[in-house]
Order: structure tokens, then C-alpha cells, then sequence
């Protein structure tokens, strides 16, 4: 990124060879003239060629290109929207607690995402695809889960969409500030979560239970779980500022929605479980 302030990274947009911004060359040092307020070849417009433009129409904004945050939130709603979507379809054309299909969807939005994740450039199409594949994956869970507990898919979007709103204004009100050493840490845990995970899924292989996925225990993980994926906003937030600062093609506004997406879909994920625990054990 050239610089942090995408209208001064345009070349030759000014000049600051005196000081100065302005447009156009700069004069030589010691090169002094008699200040008139006019050029040295251009003489004092009439009135009436001030009076034409004064009547011209205003200048419209300028296309630069670059990724705002309209963007992503444009890009953002589309994606979402593709992935309830998705969701809607699972719920009501699916069977409750038939997970042929949606495992067949998570595993080939997991590959996507991988594509999307490794690939250069953005690509649109595999973002939305995305979105719809990943909403068959939770519309089915979903709708499993509110089989026997009824209203707990709702109750998840509502967390979701809280964990989301508080974060959001932490990080706007600058409670939260995302340093190098904020993001070690919140990897670190990351991956010792994840490493937890891949452990509780061996052991439940051969008939083992660490409790996971009940009693304290568990409650403590479905909160650790949710706090990661706040976390994951954060990162997400960030990175989306410093792209709007630094300039960023407004195609890179896809890459954004993919990201939130996948930090909502981990929070909702998260919440559905935690929720689960909670009234399981009521």
C-alpha cells in the first residue's frame, strides 16, 4: 500500500515538491515572480465566463475504483442473503435429521473456501457459491436442532447478530485495537481450540467422551468458541480499514464479505452449541 489515504495514492494527483499540495508542476526555488493572482499567460476571466461557470453543473464523484465501505456492505448483503438462501432451502425441502445431503454441501464449501482463500484474485461467483452451500450445511443443522429444541435457531441468529453489533462498536469506539501482539495471542488460542477439537473428534472415533459437548465443561468451550469468533471479527474489521486506507481494487470488497461470512458462520456455529448445552441441561 503506497499510502494510508487512498486519494493521496493516486499518482499525480498533487504535487509536494514546495511544501505545498497543489495541481500541476511546482516553480523552482528562487524563481521569484510578482504575485498578480493570475498565471503568466493567462489573462482575467470576463464576467461573463464566470458567470457560465457559476451556472455549470457541480462535478460528480470521482470513480476511483477503489473499495469503499459501501462496498462491503453491498458485497457483504449479497453474500449473506445467498447464504440464508441456502439456508431456506435446506429447512423447508429437507428432512429433519437427514444429513446426506448437507455433509455432501459442508464438504464442498469447505473446498471452495479453500480455493477462495489460496486464490490471488477474488472471484464473485465462488464467494457467493459459497454462501449457498454453507447455508444448506446450517439450514439443515438448524433445522435438526429446533426439531427438539424448539426456537434455538433463532435464539442463535440473535447471539450471532449481538456478538456481531458489540463488536462492531468496540472496535469503532477503539476498546478494541488489533495489535501484533493482540492477533499472537488470539491465534495462539486459536489453534490450541482448534487442536482441542481434532482431539475430541479422534477420541469420539473410538467411543471416547471428553465432555465437550456437555455439563461446565462444555459450556466453558461453547463460550471460548463464541469469544474466537469475535475474534475473528475483529481481524476482519481490520483488515477491511486498512484496505479502504491503503486504496484497495473494489473487487478486494468481496474478499471482505467472504471473511465476515466465515467468522459468522464459526460464531453461529458456536452459539448453536452452546445453546444446545445450556438447555440440555435445564
Amino acid at each position: 500500500m503506497r499510502s494510508s489515504n487512498p486519494v493521496f495514492s493516486r499518482q499525480g494527483a498533487f504535487t509536494r515538491d514546495t511544501g505545498y499540495a497543489g495541481f500541476g508542476p511546482s516553480q523552482s526555488a528562487g524563481a521569484h515572480t510578482p504575485h498578480t493572482g493570475y498565471p503568466h499567460d493567462q489573462q482575467p476571466l470576463s464576467a461573463e465566463q464566470l458567470q457560465q461557470m457559476y451556472q455549470a453543473p457541480p462535478a460528480g464523484p470521482l470513480d476511483t475504483g477503489r473499495m469503499t465501505m459501501d462496498d462491503v456492505v453491498a458485497r457483504t448483503a449479497m453474500t449473506l442473503l445467498t447464504l440464508v438462501a441456502g439456508g431456506a432451502v435446506a429447512w423447508f425441502a429437507l428432512p429433519a435429521g437427514g444429513f446426506g445431503i448437507p455433509m455432501v454441501a459442508a464438504l464442498a464449501a469447505f473446498v471452495v473456501g479453500l480455493v477462495i482463500s489460496f486464490r490471488r484474485s477474488v472471484n464473485p461467483a465462488l464467494v457467493l457459491t459459497y454462501a449457498g452451500l454453507e447455508g444448506v450445511f446450517l439450514g439443515a443443522i438448524s433445522k435438526a436442532l429446533n426439531t427438539y429444541l424448539s426456537g434455538i435457531a433463532v435464539q442463535a441468529v440473535l447471539g450471532t447478530a449481538a456478538v456481531f453489533a458489540g463488536m462492531l462498536i468496540a472496535y469503532r469506539s477503539g476498546r478494541i485495537r488489533v495489535t501484533a501482539r493482540y492477533q499472537r495471542i488470539g491465534l495462539a488460542v486459536a489453534a490450541g481450540f482448534l487442536l482441542l477439537l481434532v482431539v475430541n473428534l479422534v477420541a469420539a472415533l473410538f467411543g471416547a467422551d471428553m465432555g465437550l459437548r456437555s455439563g461446565p465443561l462444555g459450556i466453558v468451550v461453547g463460550l471460548l468458541g463464541i469469544g474466537l469468533g469475535a475474534f475473528f471479527l475483529s481481524l476482519d474489521f481490520h483488515e477491511i480499514e486498512q484496505g479502504i486506507r491503503g486504496g484497495a481494487p473494489e473487487r478486494e470488497a468481496w474478499r471482505a464479505a467472504f471473511g465476515l461470512t466465515l467468522s459468522l458462520v464459526w460464531i453461529y456455529l458456536e452459539m448453536l452449541r452452546l445453546i444446545a448445552i445450556l438447555r440440555g441441561d435445564d
